[in-house]
Parts: structure tokens; sequence; C-alpha cells
């Protein structure tokens, strides 16, 4: 067994690598019967971590118009 087979690395390093770069997660779901697409879902989400170089989106937005009464 060489060294990198016996390496052993934590559920949160593994979790904090990949939310340091980002992950991408997609996929199909299609529901068929009898050869008849009846639902189909189509799944995108980007995963990643934010912080201060990297503000979040929601800062951003404008404040919505205030409403006369």
């Amino acid at each position: 067994m060489t060294v990198v087979e016996r390496r052993e690395i934590a559920l949160v390093d593994l979790l904090d690598r990949l939310l340091a770069g980002g992950v991408v997660i997609t996929g199909d779901v299609t529901l068929r019967i009898a050869d008849v697409d009846l639902v189909r879902i189509d799944l995108n989400a980007l995963i990643s971590s934010v912080n201060a170089s990297v503000p979040s989106p929601f800062e951003m937005l404008p404040e919505p118009p205030a409403k006369e009464l």
C-alpha cells in the first residue's frame, strides 16, 4: 500500500475543498409511461462558498420603491 492509498481525508476537509472551487450539479429526470413523456425536470445547481471577496448577489439588489397610501 502506498502513501497515497493510506491517506485519509476528513469529510469537513473534502467539503471545504469542493466549496472553495465550487461544484456544479446537473441532471435530467423524465417520467415516461408507454413511451409518452409526462414530466421532464432539468436540474442545475451551483454550490459555492461566499466570502468578502465574492459578495452575495442578494446584497446588490435594488430596494423596491415605496408604495404611497
